[in-house]
């Protein structure tokens, strides 16, 4: 597929660290227009205490509405394992539409048979205002923004390209981390490495940011890198290392890797677009499926 890519167009790219989840969420702005998106949001939770806050999405309000910004969208690149969506919060505060690729529904339809959901959980995506196909593009204020379909992560991941700048959920890491794990349910190794491809095919100059990182070997936290940096010197993928290479890596490396530690609370949360589950009474409740992972 050609891609309406337009590197002429360069967004104001404002990054917001959340040191508990490694997790990188980005206000991307339109200089021209001051309309902007929001992009991998995070809601706080202390899981033992059973206690869920806004710190960091009030972070992002306060600068939003310090630098006049309006929001368009709220994205989310795919649904995270590791950390709770603060779309709900964030919209009923800012406005703007959410949204995330289509591919959502068969997430929710693997994640709501193993959280045993009832009939009224929708499978359907309707959670969310714009269900993006590969290809699809939307506005941020005068910036035209367009979704690439980058399965294998899990099968609903996108990356999100605005001009010169593209948001790369967990597609990729920064070079000296790598590329994300493959092995939860749907997850492909192969086709993480076919969609890491597609990514290296945009132009060499292309900003890349990454939703996470952990710093690796006590590094100080980076979240940009480029198209060429990453062809160049990415451990797992750069320097022409192979589809099989990449394959029998990833699923030795992923044997030995330990679930995320947020992985309950965030996919029965994530799979409603940021919304906490509630019992019969209406209260906020989360499952704990026993050997459902």
């Amino acid at each position: 597929m050609d891609y309406p890519v337009d590197m002429t167009v360069k967004p104001d790219v404002s990054a917001h660290f959340d040191e508990a989840t490694n997790t990188i969420t980005y206000i991307v702005a339109d200089p021209n227009t001051g309309h902007c998106a929001i992009i991998d949001s995070v809601m706080d939770i202390d899981y033992a205490a059973g206690r869920i806050t806004h710190d960091h999405a009030d972070t992002l309000i306060a600068e939003i509405e310090s630098r006049g910004l309006t929001l368009d969208w709220i994205i989310e690149t795919h649904v995270h394992a590791d950390h709770l969506s603060a779309a709900p919060y964030l919209q009923e505060q800012l406005g703007g539409k959410m949204g995330v690729g289509e591919k959502i529904i068969e997430i929710q339809k693997t994640f709501g048979k193993i959280f045993n959901e009832g009939t009224e959980f929708q499978r359907d995506g309707s959670q969310f205002d714009a269900l993006f196909m590969d290809g699809d593009t939307y506005q941020i204020g005068s910036m035209q923004a367009f979704a690439m379909f980058t399965p294998g992560h899990t099968p609903a991941c996108m990356v999100h390209v605005i001009g010169n700048a593209a948001f790369a959920g967990d597609t990729l890491f920064m070079p000296d981390g790598g590329s994300a794990r493959c092995d939860f349910p749907g997850g492909d190794a192969g086709e993480l490495y076919d969609s890491i491809q597609k990514v290296l095919s945009l132009p060499d100059e292309m900003r890349l940011f990454m939703c996470h990182d952990y710093g690796p070997g006590g590094r100080t936290i980076q979240w940009e890198t480029s198209v060429a940096e990453q062809k160049a010197n990415n451990i797992h993928v750069g320097g022409g290392k192979t589809r099989a290479d990449f394959i029998n890596f990833r699923t030795e490396r992923d044997a030995q890797l330990a679930m995320p530690k947020l992985i309950i609370p965030s996919l029965q949360v994530n799979m409603r677009g940021g919304e906490v589950p509630t019992d019969k009474e209406g209260n906020p409740m989360l499952k704990v499926p026993v050997n459902g992972l």
